[in-house]
């Protein structure tokens, strides 16, 4: 993969930024003010799905009883209160630096909100690595599809020159739509058993990834 690929688009949530014990913590004060059954991280991976409303409703969110937005952006407000105890996987600077040294354009696209996107990257130090940074116009992560179309034009990117990394379905996904090839990294939202399909390409950890670029 190495010799044809010279642009790295990186997912953010689960994949560089380690968040999943925030987005516990935000979505269990809403499950807890509503009365339903906390989430633990197994369960939590075996469910968390794209769009998010689809993920509410399986955890017990009732939609006839309130609007999505109203749940979906207490969760944001939660989760903005928790962010800054959120760290980067200890793989991601070596990660992001070996590419660098190999000369890889490396940007992010995300479903999270951009401006707070922006500032998440800034705060943890390593937008330097990154030539562009792309997050969506609202907090409801509906999808990153469109965003993604929108800046490989904008970037004037050749899709058989780039690979997404993410950790999600949805990261295959927008990297379908975008004519990319895709990674997972199976230490984020979604579990191991769920990315194992229909010929994903799989891995345990950033680690493993460095040894596909030598």
């Amino acid at each position: 993969m190495n010799s044809s690929i010279n642009t790295i688009i990186w997912d953010w949530n689960g994949t560089l930024l380690n968040d999943i014990n925030i987005c516990l913590q935000a979505m269990n004060l809403l499950l807890t003010e509503r009365k339903l059954p906390l989430l633990d991280e197994k369960r939590y991976k075996a469910i968390f799905t794209f769009p998010v409303k689809e993920y509410y409703q399986q955890i017990g969110f009732d939609f006839t009883k309130e609007p999505f937005e109203k749940p979906a952006l207490e969760f944001i407000e939660n989760y903005h209160k928790f962010l800054p105890e959120a760290q980067l996987f200890s793989e991601v600077i070596p990660t992001l630096e070996k590419f660098k040294s190999l000369k890889k354009k490396q940007m992010v696209l995300s479903a999270m909100e951009e401006k707070s996107l922006t500032q998440s990257i800034s705060h943890l130090k390593i937008s330097k690595y990154f030539s562009k940074i792309a997050g969506i116009t609202d907090h409801f992560a509906k999808s990153k599809i469109e965003r993604g179309i929108k800046l490989l034009a904008d970037e004037n990117i050749n899709s058989n020159e780039c690979v997404l990394i993410g950790d999600t379905i949805h990261d295959k996904e927008v990297a379908k739509e975008l004519g990319c090839k895709c990674i997972l990294i199976a230490n984020g939202h979604q579990s191991i058993n769920r990315l194992q399909i229909d010929g994903n390409v799989v891995l345990n950890n950033l680690s493993e990834l460095i040894n596909r670029f030598q």
